[in-house]
């Protein structure tokens, strides 16, 4: 089985050795934590019962909150599917990484450059068993699959279910197209409790990666979640998602892992057509809160105390950082890494790491987060997309500021009342525009 060129083989041994440094008292493999991060496709903050949802029914992912922590400010790196799955895998703003004009297509060259470090290459030279079972959406070709990006196994389809052709793969091997999507949710999980009772078996610790292809559109299930919910096919889909985090968590307490095993559960964005935004303003594709703020549940027997909540701001560019550190290695030092270790957050409540965190619309820092604030920088109307970062706009070279902790659905701007918390997150904003080398939007606005 191929994996990767010979040259890449040796970059990545050199890196391993020089860059992913593990402690000075090596441990057994046992005795290193396993994760899990479960991501859904489309998901809306709104569509667990933990977070409000009165029609659709989700009791494993309620009780793992209860049981462990949930982020009620946790958000996706950006507010389309490449793009935030290329930050949630590297740590990095997916500016960096070239991944915020489109999502990658059959139609196009859009991928993962190989230089990049993810998770799953940092946890390598760990000794973890690292595995993808779902959609990975970054490079719709084979020689872009997860197998070059670090996993060792790989079963799952390349992009969106709604892209053509649409082919299932087992490592490299395309075995289904087209492919029966009523049965993908059951299947990635089978595979992937095979893949964590392999890794038990063989006490290698294990990085095990589910981003699930639903609820994006189109949507599908089957017998018995069909026809089961109050909210429609969607929420059908929703449904088995969360039965699929029973069978997870099941698993693993029945392997007598779960007390060494931090499992997490995420959105890539906020919803398309259905599903719910929660009490937050606009939906995927914008970076109003309802775009990119997402749920945000972890387990962890032992370690996260239970029924924790959280309102400080982190984003998933936070996990690779976190999962590395937990496991006992370095960073790499030979590129930047925006994320922050939130090890502190989920096992003592602490507060955020981060001074600010950007929210981009393609090349664009749309909105700056800091603390319980947020500064707007522009929003789509109609055909075109306004700056309120601009001195012709109609709100000046200033931007509208909303407290989405007492105001969560940007309703009403303090700007004018709060010159200096503006004048701060300005700061922040014209030194992450410096930083990301990220445009500004000419004034659009018809006066």
């Amino acid at each position: 089985m191929k994996f990767r060129s010979v040259s890449k083989v040796k970059i990545l041994g050199a890196i391993a050795l020089s860059l992913f440094v593990f402690s000075t008292t090596v441990n057994a493999a046992s005795d290193k934590p396993n994760f899990v991060i479960v991501m859904a496709d489309d998901l809306g903050y709104g569509d667990l019962g933990v977070y409000g949802s009165k029609l659709i029914k989700t009791p494993n992912l309620d009780r793992m909150a209860l049981d462990g922590a949930r982020f009620d400010s946790f958000y996706s790196s950006a507010n389309i599917c490449t793009a935030a799955r290329g930050g949630l895998l590297t740590g990095r703003y997916p500016i960096r990484l070239g991944l915020v004009n489109d999502v990658a297509r059959p139609t196009n060259e859009i991928h993962l450059a190989e230089e990049e470090i993810t998770i799953a290459e940092a946890l390598q030279p760990l000794g973890y068993r690292t595995g993808l079972f779902g959609k990975w959406h970054l490079g719709s070709r084979v020689e872009w699959s997860p197998l070059h990006a670090g996993f060792d196994t790989y079963f799952g389809v390349l992009h969106s279910n709604d892209m053509l052709p649409l082919e299932l793969y087992s490592q490299e091997t395309m075995i289904e197209d087209p492919v029966v999507q009523e049965t993908l949710t059951q299947r990635y999980t089978e595979q992937a409790l095979a893949f964590v009772e392999d890794s038990v078996a063989n006490e290698d610790p294990f990085f095990l990666y589910l981003p699930h292809s639903f609820p994006h559109v189109p949507l599908y299930t089957t017998a018995p979640f069909e026809g089961q919910s109050d909210a429609g096919l969607y929420g059908d889909v929703v449904e088995t998602i969360d039965w699929s985090m029973g069978k997870i968590l099941a698993k693993l307490e029945e392997l007598g892992v779960a007390d060494n095993t931090l499992v997490i559960f995420t959105s890539d964005n906020g919803p398309w057509w259905e599903g719910s935004p929660g009490p937050f303003r606009d939906r995927k594709g914008s970076s109003w809160e309802g775009g990119q703020r997402v749920p945000f549940i972890a387990q962890w027997p032992g370690t996260i105390p239970k029924g924790l909540v959280s309102n400080e701001p982190a984003m998933n560019i936070d996990l690779l950082p976190t999962l590395v550190a937990l496991a006992g290695g370095d960073l790499p030092n030979d590129r930047d890494i925006d994320g922050e270790n939130i090890t502190a957050m989920l096992t003592e409540n602490a507060a955020s790491p981060h001074e600010a965190l950007f929210l981009f619309d393609a090349d664009r820092i749309a909105g700056v987060r800091s603390g319980q604030w947020k500064l707007v920088l522009e929003s789509r109307y109609r055909t075109a997309t306004n700056s309120f970062d601009n001195p012709d706009s109609y709100y000046g070279p200033v931007g509208l500021l909303f407290d989405v902790v007492k105001d969560p659905s940007e309703t009403y701007s303090f700007a004018r009342e709060q010159p200096e918390i503006v004048n701060s997150l300005r700061a922040h904003l014209e030194r992450g525009q410096k930083t990301y080398n990220s445009t500004v939007l000419p004034n659009m606005w018809n006066r």
